[in-house]
């Protein structure tokens, strides 16, 4: 960069929201308006050139964003890293990546709809890593749109302190700008491309809800600042900057949510979203940062945005390019210049950086040095997402790895031919790198290869990429439900396993009871208690029973899936001298956990997904009908401006061919997200139907 990093004139931040509320077409205007394009490009472009932040094919066909593309923008003297995530639920892991390393972000919102399924997860993701928002009320041109409602949606869906601090100028075709409750002036939009601001007085119609509007935001900020808070008891005027200072504050600690608006397609509200940006969102200077010092028993450690200190970078996404692979990093502490040498601190091998680049979407520009707190992205390094890098010789650190969930559906796929099965592994070992919630693993009994994600959008994206960039056609099985086993009641064992061969035997015994062990706040789905005093059974030998109980829960008796929620509690045993080992005791183990099993009625558990199916009026007695017949509870109903939004909670497997029949009950009118919730027991008939299955395909596998 040309010119002087100064940290104070930074700032990392993310759009993030529903699909479909204008978060891509967002930051189309705020490229435009930084000075980094000069056409705007609509999402699903009728100019066929689509969305410059959606740089995949696929991308620009389905109108979605798959990859959070990275971009810089400068902005009154500041520098703006801009990620665009994508608002589909498929790909939570890519905003999980990118929200871990922003320092702020805009949570957009539809001014029509509101906050939907996606907006409560993105919350609770933001909520997760700690990350101050900005709201904007999008598409206030649109029928029906009241930006007061989606304020109130914020404060009783996602229990934010939201709060104006803008106010729109008209609405739907009447939209023209917004009231700045700070300034207390008007900002209207002209030119082509809306590039023109006009700072004009408030409308007359407009004085009074201003005023009214603006005596709240000082209302609420009186309580998280103490400037604000005295002004306001002695009923005087607090100033613009003592105002600015008190949102500002209460933003960076997770206390408020100003809400700003406007509507980004008609090019209204988006400069001075940009201004709120700065005034508001925190410098990556204010965002406290930790990692483990690893030459120090992993101690917590503050780290600080000082180009002089050690090296603390860390790699949130891969991607693979013509030029090889590309790693986007975001760097907490010193600095990265073309030729260092840097260690991932995760396999301790040291890499030269032979190129370091700045991003924009799929553009890059060579740079050679790059300071504490920015984003970039370097080529010719092997690494995983998650992995931390440190400079050579330096302190080893490691930062917290991102929340990776559990995946939900599985697929068997082959190579369609012998030629392409080379392309089909390096297909499935790339996709793997880039993004921990695509898993891959080969079925012993089967010997299909099976993939795994987080519903069927996020797979078949994937195999249409295997198509696309690796030419390799593929075969596709019917989807899996990742089903579960468990058990619901306490059982005894008492098992010995003795075995005589000539020589030493093998010889263990052990006794406890197994129970059901309820949800844990670490997410964990098995518990092992050593109860054994007077050394019945030597020390030595308690990891293999945990080992031995842990392995068989990988695979249940019922039918073939992972048993979660398990206590077990070893009591008594014994041992021989010379026939007793490690082996001896996991076998021991496992034969006591097949045995005891059946006693402590096993159920199977399945995936429950919430769906949020958004229709027209008329057909609100078909959606409801689809979903009654698909085992679906109803949660929620809500009607809106001719549309009703149903909320249920619906077992995945029911799910599949859910969108053809939408589509055809509503002749294409109807909408759905679905995301995991919680996995419940499967009812007593289904039960024995997968039972039963199970025993089929074993059968017919021995023959």
């Amino acid at each position: 960069m040309s010119k002087k990093w100064d940290i104070h004139n930074v700032r990392n931040i993310g759009i993030s929201a529903h699909i479909d509320s204008g978060k891509t077409t967002l930051s189309e205007r705020l490229l435009f308006y930084g000075g980094k394009i000069h056409a705007i490009h609509e999402v699903k472009g009728k100019d066929g050139v689509g969305a410059t932040m959606d740089s995949m094919d696929l991308e620009r066909e389905k109108g979605i964003t798959i990859q959070s593309a990275a971009t810089q923008l400068q902005w009154k003297n500041h520098v703006i890293n801009l990620i665009d995530t994508p608002g589909h639920v498929d790909f939570t892991i890519e905003v999980e990546r990118s929200l871990r390393v922003l320092d702020g972000a805009i949570l957009v919102l539809c001014g029509v709809a509101g906050v939907q399924s996606q907006s409560i997860t993105v919350d609770r993701q933001m909520k997760r890593y700690g990350v101050p928002r900005l709201a904007f009320v999008n598409k206030l041109d649109r029928q029906g749109a009241n930006p007061f409602r989606v304020k109130d949606a914020l404060i009783d869906k996602l229990k934010l302190n939201a709060v104006m601090a803008e106010i729109p100028i008209g609405l739907e075709d009447q939209h023209k700008g917004v009231v700045d409750l700070v300034t207390m002036k008007a900002y209207i939009n002209e030119g082509s491309n809306g590039e023109i601001v006009s700072e004009l007085e408030i409308p007359a119609d407009l004085v009074e809800q201003a005023k009214e509007y603006r005596h709240i935001l000082i209302g609420k900020l009186a309580d998280v600042d103490d400037v604000v808070g005295e002004k306001f008891l002695m009923e005087e005027e607090p100033t613009i900057e003592e105002i600015r200072a008190a949102i500002r504050k209460g933003v960076i600690e997770l206390k408020l949510c100003p809400v700003f608006c406007g509507s980004a397609f008609k090019n209204k509200g988006v400069q001075p979203l940009m201004d709120a940006v700065l005034h508001y969102l925190p410098t990556p200077a204010e965002k406290k940062e930790f990692a483990f010092d690893l030459d120090n028993k992993e101690e917590k450690v503050e780290l600080f945005p000082d180009n002089d200190k050690d090296l603390c970078a860390l790699a949130f996404k891969l991607q693979e390019t013509p030029f090889g692979q590309l790693t986007y990093m975001r760097i907490y502490q010193g600095k990265i210049s073309k030729g260092d040498f840097i260690v991932n601190s995760t396999n301790k091998k040291a890499v030269k950086v032979p190129r370091l680049v700045r991003m924009h979407a799929d553009k890059m520009e060579d740079i050679e040095t790059s300071y504490a707190g920015d984003i970039i992205a370097l080529f010719g390094i092997d690494c995983a997402s998650g992995d931390t890098f440190c400079a050579e010789g330096k302190k080893l650190y490691a930062m917290q790895s991102m929340h990776v969930p559990d995946a939900v559906i599985s697929l068997a796929v082959a190579p369609k031919s012998k030629e392409g099965a080379n392309n089909f592994s390096k297909a499935l070992q790339k996709f793997r790198k880039e993004d921990p919630t695509f898993r891959v693993h080969r079925d012993e009994e089967s010997a299909e290869t099976i993939i795994s994600g987080m519903g069927e959008l996020h797979l078949e994206i994937y195999i249409e990429r295997m198509k696309r960039e690796f030419a390799c056609e593929v075969i596709v099985g019917q989807p899996q439900v990742a089903y579960r086993e468990t058990i619901t009641a306490e059982a005894n064992y008492d098992y010995t396993h003795k075995k005589q061969t000539g020589g030493s035997g093998q010889f263990a015994k052990v006794v406890g009871k197994i129970r059901p062990l309820p949800p844990q706040e670490d997410g964990s789905t098995f518990k092992f208690n050593n109860e054994v005093v007077g050394g019945r059974i030597p020390k030595e030998f308690i990891p293999a029973v945990d080992d031995g109980f842990r392995e068989q829960c990988t695979k249940g008796p019922l039918i073939g899936f992972p048993i979660v929620g398990v206590e077990v509690e070893l009591n008594d045993g014994s041992y021989h001298d010379v026939d007793s080992s490690y082996m001896a005791f996991k076998i021991a183990s496992m034969a006591a956990m097949r045995e005891v099993y059946p006693k402590a009625r096993p159920v199977i558990l399945e995936p429950i997904m919430k769906l949020e199916t958004t229709v027209p009026e008329e057909y609100q007695g078909s959606a409801v009908g689809q979903i009654n017949q698909r085992r679906g509870v109803i949660l929620n109903t809500t009607a809106f401006e001719g549309s009703v939004v149903v909320e249920a909670e619906v077992p995945l497997t029911e799910m599949f061919g859910y969108s053809t029949d939408l589509r055809s009950a509503t002749k294409g009118k109807g909408e759905f997200s679905m995301e995991f919730a919680k996995y419940n027991q499967v009812p007593r008939n289904v039960q024995d139907e997968l039972i039963k299955k199970y025993q089929q395909k074993k059968e017919a596998e021995k023959k």
